[in-house]
């Protein structure tokens, strides 16, 4: 695995690490809660698989430079994939970080073979009272905290040293989630608090997607909290 630094406008750069070899390409985009530490479980599993694995933290977050406003989180993503040489790639976005990755199918779908949203409210408001729990009550389901606390712990590890990514995405306006172009996959948990599974089959309408898939026994962050479940769809759908 290597590791860089990648420069984008407005003096930021961005920490991203990227397995290497001649699969086909895969970025992840992590949640407003993490990094480009947030994916030990998928990494080696989608390596293995004989993919090309990249993750990257965006401006502000663990080992990124913010810079000055810069020319936005897409353009930061485009820029990274031009860095790398990539061709078209799969784009998976979580929480957050699938607003970013949506928005991107949107403006730039040519260079996508295809779209995976976990856990993304993509035109919904967090509710507000979700901001006074402590973060692993906001993001981590009920069932993964009381039966796996070194999980639990490991993910707070990870969420304390993310800091704060910098112009994490307002949610999309309607308008914008018309049927998209790239074949797109949606996923949610059955504890989701931000997007239940509920709000995400209505999406799924307006995208003209395949019914979305609910991961049991999981919160709003179920590459985390179920990840031979979570990556069983994300290899099925790259197979695809």
């Amino acid at each position: 695995m290597t590791e860089y630094h990648i420069p984008v406008s407005g003096g930021g750069s961005l920490w991203c690490w990227d397995t290497g070899g001649p699969g086909g390409a895969v970025i992840l985009l992590h949640p407003h809660s993490g990094s480009g530490e947030s994916w030990p479980y998928q990494q080696p599993v989608l390596a293995a698989a004989g993919h090309r694995v990249i993750g990257y933290s965006r401006r502000g977050a663990r080992g990124s430079l913010a810079g000055t406003a810069g020319a936005g989180e897409v353009a930061d993503l485009n820029a990274l994939a031009d860095h790398l040489g990539l061709g078209a790639f799969h784009l998976v976005g979580a929480a957050a970080g699938g607003r970013i990755a949506l928005t991107h199918a949107l403006a730039h779908g040519d260079r996508l073979l295809g779209l995976t949203l976990s856990g993304s409210a993509l035109d919904l408001p967090a509710p507000a009272h979700l901001d006074a729990l402590p973060a692993e009550f906001r993001e981590l389901g009920p069932v993964y905290r009381a039966e796996d606390p070194d999980g639990v712990a490991a993910w707070l590890a990870i969420h304390e040293r993310a800091g704060t990514a910098t112009g994490s995405p307002p949610p999309l306006p309607r308008t914008a989630l018309y049927p998209l172009t790239v074949p797109v996959q949606l996923i949610t948990g059955d504890a989701d608090p931000y997007c239940p599974p509920s709000r995400l089959r209505r999406l799924a309408r307006r995208f003209g997607s395949p019914e979305p898939f609910v991961v049991a026994g999981a919160g709003h962050n179920p590459h985390w909290e179920r990840p031979e479940t979570w990556n069983g769809l994300l290899l099925r759908f790259l197979r695809g």
